[in-house]
């Protein structure tokens, strides 16, 4: 099946009521984006697979106000090219983050503690 693109007017007075109307759209099962369009940005674009237009608008009537479907086809956007794809896939500068500082450690004399260290150097001469 291909994914086809539905425009939807919506009568939208306020930038809440447009919110709500893409937040419904964008929840519906199969789109896969979803635009404003219009003068008045009162047009919802929905592109997806196996969306019901009827059922979106009815949701949209019951959930925003007036709404009337305007237009339903498919999408006209080309489908990538796989071996495009592929080839900038691998074409790709990868980053590999500097490895971990080495732990420094210490040589802590305790000599104010009742520990005494062994001396450096030899005690038989």
């Amino acid at each position: 099946m291909a994914k086809q693109k539905i425009v939807i007017k919506v009568q939208m007075s306020s930038d809440r009521c447009r919110s709500k109307a893409m937040a419904l759209v964008a929840a519906t099962g199969g789109v896969d984006s979803v635009a404003l369009a219009g003068d008045g940005k009162d047009q919802v674009v929905a592109v997806g697979e196996g969306v019901d237009s009827v059922k979106l608008t009815e949701a949209l009537r019951k959930k925003i106000g007036g709404a009337q479907l305007v237009q339903v086809g498919e999408d006209k956007k080309k489908p990538a090219d796989p071996v495009a794809a592929a080839v900038a896939e691998y074409n790709q500068w990868y980053y590999y983050p500097p490895p971990p500082p080495h732990a420094v450690v210490y040589d802590h004399h305790a000599a104010g503690y009742g520990y005494h260290s062994p001396p450096d150097t030899c005690s038989v001469m």
